[in-house]
């Protein structure tokens, strides 16, 4: 009895117990790991991917996926310089280049919630579309930003907190609120679970699908305004992998890819593992192909753990 009950805590803090042992690797390879720059730089360096994972899960738990959150990133980065480049105010510039989002969001989830097509081709042809419009919004060259515009975004800070962090934080807070505490999150999970039932209970399953797919695209266009900040430059490249790597950290933050199950904060402690994995591997001088196995070896893990947890609890 007492080794069940040590299992089941070692299955339902799993997510920890990984962000725990890559803290304590990070530290033996590194005494500086520990340091108050190194952190900062790591936090604020993935504070885009958190902002992009937490748009990922409300998607993942309707029991859908988003692939074209990277093309997003692209997107939102060259239209905000685009914007900034014709005169515009810094936010007239984020708020335009987020409605850009708000209608690419809506447009996908009308194909998948009421046209009923599969949200994997959808995003997946939206991934083309999006990165295809990026290059020719820019050209496919680099669009510098005014100064004293957005990059004040990307370097400015509270104290020794950069502003690109406290934004992050804002969203964690925001989602983890959303999805513990409103009906709309609580319909989101239902969704995930149980699509049938809640059809069945007079909810209009379609609409939710179509938030929850704005919600996606809308957070991945804020993680692409949060890039140009950072580089004073927007450009259709950047983006490119962020899609997997928003995936990995929902999964391995326990988001279920059948939907209904999900936690923001378990997918910001996802994002960190990644990054503290990046950090391993570049501390140890390691290519960056290596870092690709290794995550995904991690994702494998954190997939065949989620079986084995559901399949135990189907048989108590």
């Amino acid at each position: 009895m007492k080794k069940d009950s040590i299992l089941n805590m070692i299955k339902k803090y799993n997510t920890y117990i990984i962000l725990i042992i890559c803290i304590l690797a990070c530290i033996v390879v590194s005494p500086d790991f520990l340091t108050l720059t190194n952190i900062i730089n790591i936090v604020k360096q993935y504070a885009g991917l958190t902002v992009i994972a937490l748009g990922m899960l409300f998607v993942i738990m309707t029991g859908g996926i988003d692939l074209s959150v990277g093309s997003y990133v692209a997107l939102g980065s060259v239209t905000v310089a685009i914007f900034l480049t014709k005169g515009m105010s810094v936010p007239i510039a984020v708020l335009l280049t987020l409605c850009i989002g708000v209608l690419g969001g809506t447009f996908t989830g009308i194909l998948v919630a009421k046209i009923k097509m599969p949200p994997f081709i959808v995003t997946m042809a939206m991934m083309t579309v999006i990165k295809g419009i990026a290059f020719m919004l820019s050209n496919g060259s680099p669009i510098k930003t005014p100064l004293n515009t957005i990059g004040i975004l990307g370097k400015g800070k509270i104290g020794v907190i950069p502003y690109l962090v406290i934004l992050a934080v804002i969203v964690v807070l925001i989602s983890a609120f959303i999805i513990r505490n409103t009906s709309f999150g609580r319909i989101i999970m239902a969704i995930g679970s149980n699509e049938k039932c809640v059809l069945l209970s007079g909810i209009q399953v379609p609409y939710y699908k179509i938030a929850a797919y704005i919600i996606s695209a809308v957070c991945a266009v804020l993680g692409g305004i949060m890039a140009a900040s950072r580089t004073a430059v927007g450009t259709p490249l950047y983006g490119t992998g962020l899609e997997l790597d928003a995936i990995a950290a929902c999964v391995i933050g326990g988001a279920s890819l059948n939907g209904g199950e999900g936690s923001a904060i378990k997918t910001v402690v996802g994002v960190l593992i990644l990054a503290l994995i990046g950090n391993i591997m570049n501390l140890l001088s390691v290519p960056s192909y290596p870092q690709d196995v290794i995550k995904g070896a991690i994702i494998i893990i954190s997939i065949l753990i989620q079986i084995f947890t559901s399949e135990r609890k189907k048989t108590v």
